[in-house]
């Protein structure tokens, strides 16, 4: 109740300057000790991914704490996991503003953000500075690459954020599938993303001597693939032996917000129009992985009931995003709980 109040007075405010006022909002809670305000106590349901024995299977997605500046406030609504992210080697100040924008009649958002972020080193700082990590908690931490990287020259990007990040990661997600990147897309490619995948293992493999842990790999993908490019996307990551598998970014269709306000604006579009667009790619991805490895659905989650659809699909682990921004904390334990319902069936 106290959340829909809250989003009300938030959605009159420009988008991106409202996320700014409600992650300072979720800090103030936090050191306040006032959480259980806006959030329900998540019960423990664990659940082991990636060699990874996490709490719960509900987890934050990355962008919602691009530089990990939030990580203990977030993490006190109950999440099982924390991605933080997406991160580049150098800060970049993303695509000019406005690159936000709501359509609330289908619960939805388009962003082009562009990978605004502070840089490698700064989000490392706010990592250190957490809690969360030090107590064992689960931190996933989103790479990609400079905005004025030529994309032959994009592995360098990951291979550095890979090796700075890997001892404060619980695993590390690559991401080849942001739509406001220009040309990022093009490292979904099988030529590209075979060659990308072995440069990224055979960097992980380096670290796991240097450091003496194993780091697990996951790869985000889009949902805007046909079947063709989803069977090859998964013989690579079998091939390759990568450790997770992101379904889905955002997508570039705008089926379910045609002719609404915003709905024309150029970016990735996310929320409840995506949910059977990802759930579709989700579940061939699972078919023809048969199970070599696993899955974390992202894309739509506006319920519990949707979390629970996800793991029907065939995913071990969810995320939500914009799903967080229009239903606030309490779509955490309802999609934990839903979830557990779904696992006893």
């Amino acid at each position: 109740m106290l959340y829909s109040v809250l989003r009300q007075l938030l959605f009159t405010l420009d988008p991106e300057t409202a996320h700014g006022i409600g992650m300072a909002g979720v800090d103030w809670l936090k050191a306040a000790g006032a959480t259980c305000l806006v959030a329900r106590p998540v019960p423990p349901d664990p659940v082991s991914v990636m060699g990874i024995n996490f709490p719960n299977p509900v987890g934050l997605a990355a962008g919602v704490d691009k530089n990990g500046e939030h990580i203990d406030a977030l993490a006190a609504l109950g999440f099982g996991f924390i991605e933080i992210g997406t991160i580049t080697p150098r800060p970049q100040p993303g695509n000019p503003r406005p690159r936000l924008f709501r359509i609330p009649e289908r619960q939805a958002i388009i962003n082009r953000m562009g990978f605004n972020n502070d840089g490698v080193d700064q989000l490392l700082a706010h990592v250190d500075a957490a809690d969360f990590p030090r107590r064992g908690g689960i931190l996933g931490i989103n790479i990609g690459k400079n905005f004025d990287t030529p994309i032959d020259k994009a592995a360098d990007d990951y291979l550095f954020c890979l090796e700075r990040v890997y001892a404060a990661a619980s695993y590390v997600t690559v991401n080849v599938s942001s739509p406001n990147t220009r040309n990022l897309r093009e490292l979904q490619r099988d030529e590209a993303l075979d060659a990308l995948l072995g440069s990224l293992k055979s960097q992980q493999s380096r670290l796991a001597d240097r450091h003496g842990k194993y780091v697990p790999l996951a790869l985000k993908i889009a949902p805007d693939l046909d079947d063709s490019q989803v069977d090859a996307i998964a013989a690579l990551l079998c091939r390759h032996r990568m450790d997770g598998v992101l379904a889905t970014n955002t997508t570039l269709a705008r089926v379910g917000v045609e002719g609404l306000p915003n709905a024309e604006q150029a970016g990735g579009l996310s929320g409840a129009p995506l949910l059977a667009m990802s759930n579709a790619v989700l579940n061939k991805l699972a078919v023809a992985l048969a199970g070599e490895v696993p899955i974390i659905g992202v894309g739509g989650i506006l319920s519990g009931a949707d979390a629970a659809a996800k793991i029907a699909a065939g995913a071990r682990l969810v995320q939500l995003y914009t799903g967080f921004i229009y239903r606030g904390p309490e779509l955490v334990a309802e999609a934990a709980a839903a979830i557990a319902r779904q696992r006893r069936v």
